[in-house]
């Protein structure tokens, strides 16, 4: 088992374990509907389900790191970055990841990568460009506790589930029931897409709770680590305010990996505005707590570090 120094999480730890299991036990349901509403095609969807799922298990990292523009570099050619992952990585006795940037002025960063000795740390130019040293090694702080927690990777698995379910379907009604004449065809694709919905419905809910949990998680992992958490705090109210600078195209473009990220792109969305139900069901599909939440947090720990 992969030790390091972050502080141990039991409430992430079982909530992991809990989306994963219910997840898991939500796709075998499903597969199992749908290799018996469609027994022509029980090779096919057997193949494609486990081939896909071990694709995205062993190459996460790189499918993650490609999608959101990240590029390997080396310490000459990016010496500051690698100076705090090193400082980092060395306070929380850990292996180094690879260093990455994306070239975009979106100020943010993102880890990913199956376990520590897989995974991949990024941060964008716009972060670089924007936060002191300082800020900047709270938020490294707080992606490695992501690998360290290994929550990165219950995330990626958790979300390709939900979105296998639905490319499982697609294949079936596109290949199970053009030439089946079976009295129970009609049946199945009426059935087959409803089902699906509410798959994906459940594993979409489910990751997004693990999201903003484990978010808080890092938050509170990185001021304890550093002992600094005014500058994650800072790190975080410089990157918000930031983001209504940023234009709209390329914040929607950032968007889809809002789980990933350490700051949401179009945050507005997430609830931290309004109010009544619709700051709620805000809330319920946010990617990350409310800024506010996280402040208050870290506001808490800053007083317990005092008291000690």
């Amino acid at each position: 088992m992969d030790r390091n120094r972050f502080a141990p999480d039991r409430g992430l730890t079982t909530r992991m374990v809990i989306t994963m299991f219910m997840i898991g036990l939500l796709y075998v349901v499903f597969v199992g509907a749908l290799l018996a509403l469609m027994r022509g095609s029980w090779p096919l969807i057997l193949i494609i389900a486990g081939g896909l799922f071990v694709a995205q298990f062993w190459f996460s990292d790189r499918i993650a790191a490609f999608s959101m523009g990240a590029r390997e570099v080396t310490p000459e050619q990016a010496p500051e970055l690698h100076g705090v992952v090193d400082r980092i990585c060395a306070l929380a006795d850990m292996p180094k990841p690879r260093v990455a940037i994306s070239d975009s002025d979106v100020p943010n960063a993102f880890a990913t990568g199956r376990n520590q000795k897989a995974a991949v740390v990024c941060a964008t130019t716009g972060l670089l460009r924007r936060l002191e040293p300082d800020e900047l090694e709270g938020v490294i702080a707080h992606e490695l506790s992501h690998v360290a927690h290994k929550d990165v990777a219950v995330m990626t698995i958790a979300s390709f589930l939900g979105v296998l379910a639905g490319l499982i379907t697609r294949i079936g009604l596109w290949g199970g029931f053009r030439n089946n004449n079976d009295s129970n065809a009609a049946f199945a694709a009426l059935v087959i897409p409803l089902v699906s919905g509410v798959v994906y419905a459940i594993s979409f809910l489910l990751t997004r709770s693990l999201s903003r949990y484990r978010e808080l998680s890092a938050d509170r992992a990185a001021a304890q680590l550093t002992g600094r958490p005014s500058s994650l705090a800072s790190a975080l109210t410089k990157v918000t305010g930031q983001m209504s600078k940023i234009p709209t195209n390329d914040l929607r473009k950032a968007e889809p990996f809002n789980a990933f990220y350490f700051a949401p792109a179009l945050s507005s969305r997430n609830g931290s505005d309004g109010g009544g139900s619709g700051m709620s069901l805000g809330r319920l599909f946010s990617t990350h707590p409310t800024l506010e939440q996280r402040l208050e947090q870290l506001a808490r720990i800053t007083l317990e570090l005092g008291s000690r």
